[in-house]
């Protein structure tokens, strides 16, 4: 039998989302919400619909993310041969370049980070819905990392970006977008607001039952 972790909640205070000062709401006068004595933000014991506006953004991305591997992401024509490339054939092209660092580079922002992300936050909302106890400090170390690190998918899309504006020579070579790179930024715009929408809070809240 473990004992029960203290948290905020139970202790009656409240974490600013902005600065993330802990902060003890003081009692206002006229239905006034409690606001941070720090930067003055609203205070919010726990983001409004956090789990179910999670899950929308999640499954959003799922969606596109099919469609964001499966079609090209750029279509490159040169000297009248058109070749159109997926994040995964683009992969395979570098690799068989000998350009093995922008093949790792583009793998791990483009395919390992997006589809991780969509498993861990899966699974964190699963352990909120659950009432998990198993190890929260670490589950809220691995959202942490993740909303950190997700945003670094958008590598790729900046790169196509750069291609198409820069390899512009007519007859010679060109470089477009392909209907894939719109889909991969959805997915990492959609992946990056779920995270920002998951409030690791709740996953305190299961610390405060009773232990059995």
């Amino acid at each position: 039998m473990t004992p029960i972790e203290m948290t905020a909640k139970g202790a009656g205070m409240i974490s600013c989302n902005s600065c993330h000062m802990l902060c003890r709401p003081q009692p206002l006068k006229n239905n006034q919400k409690p606001f941070c004595p720090r930067c003055g933000a609203a205070l919010h014991s726990r983001k409004k619909n956090s789990l179910s506006r999670c899950w929308a953004l999640v499954i959003a991305s799922s969606i596109l993310m099919i469609p964001a591997q499966i079609l090209p992401i750029t279509i490159t024509s040169a000297l009248g041969h058109t070749q159109a490339d997926t994040i995964v054939s683009g992969v395979i092209y570098f690799m068989h370049t000998g350009m093995w660092p922008i093949a790792l580079v583009i793998f791990v922002a483009s395919v390992f980070v997006p589809f991780s992300k969509l498993l861990i936050l899966t699974l964190l909302m699963l352990s909120v819905q659950l009432r998990w106890r198993w190890r929260p400090r670490d589950r809220t170390l691995i959202y942490r990392v993740t909303e950190i690190v997700g945003r670094w998918s958008m590598v790729d899309v900046y790169v196509v970006t750069i291609l198409v504006a820069l390899v512009k020579l007519g007859a010679v070579a060109t470089i477009d977008a392909g209907p894939g790179a719109a889909y991969f930024a959805g997915v990492v715009i959609l992946t990056m607001f779920a995270a920002e929408k998951f409030d690791p809070r709740l996953i305190w809240d299961a610390m405060e039952d009773v232990n059995e």
